[in-house]
């Protein structure tokens, strides 16, 4: 039996993930002044973080859509699970 492949991002209550670079992890750190663990986690099994193949190790950045904002950003720190 094969199993079809679901986007996760095509459902409407799920924002935008992106793979930070090393450039861009070290520029949102310095800018809060924290390092990658004090970041809100996220595990490598979310169906999010496994749909962009992200690593134990990376951060991810979360852009959600807000009302009163526009635009929320979010970052999370990937760890292994």
């Amino acid at each position: 039996m094969s199993e079809k492949k679901v986007n996760v991002f095509d459902h409407l209550l799920v924002p935008k993930h992106t793979l930070l670079s090393q450039e861009e992890v070290e520029k949102v750190l310095n800018k809060y002044r924290i390092k990658p663990y004090q970041l809100p986690k996220i595990k490598t099994s979310d169906p999010a973080a496994m749909a962009i193949q992200a690593q134990s190790g990376d951060v991810i950045k979360i852009l959600r859509k807000s009302h009163t904002a526009g635009e929320a950003i979010a970052y999370r720190y990937v760890v292994e699970g």
